[in-house]
């Protein structure tokens, strides 16, 4: 499956092991930002982060985002949707 370059992950129960997977489709597919809103979005964040860096012979560059408990999904998509610099709708991934 082809994603967008933009991806909201909405999480519900916080940081699952499928991530791993999930995440090398998307450095594969081109993915360029992912923000996390919901349950353990900083730990999910980190996560992200630590895939793409790898052993620090090839980081993929891809920007992340966590959001607060204050913000909702509708203001995570909004954020993504006004990232200019990377065209093209945005992904809304359940974890």
């Amino acid at each position: 499956m082809t994603f967008p370059r933009k991806i909201v992950i909405h999480s519900l129960s916080g940081f699952r092991p499928e991530l791993t997977g999930m995440v090398r489709d998307w450095i594969r597919d081109g993915v360029q930002y992912v923000g996390v809103v919901g349950h353990g979005a900083v730990r999910i964040e980190d996560a992200i982060d630590d895939l793409c860096m790898g052993d620090g012979a090839e980081p993929y560059f891809m920007l992340t985002a966590a959001h607060d408990d204050t913000e909702t999904l509708e203001d995570a998509v909004f954020l993504a949707e006004q990232i200019s610099t990377i065209p093209g709708s945005v992904a809304v991934v359940e974890l």
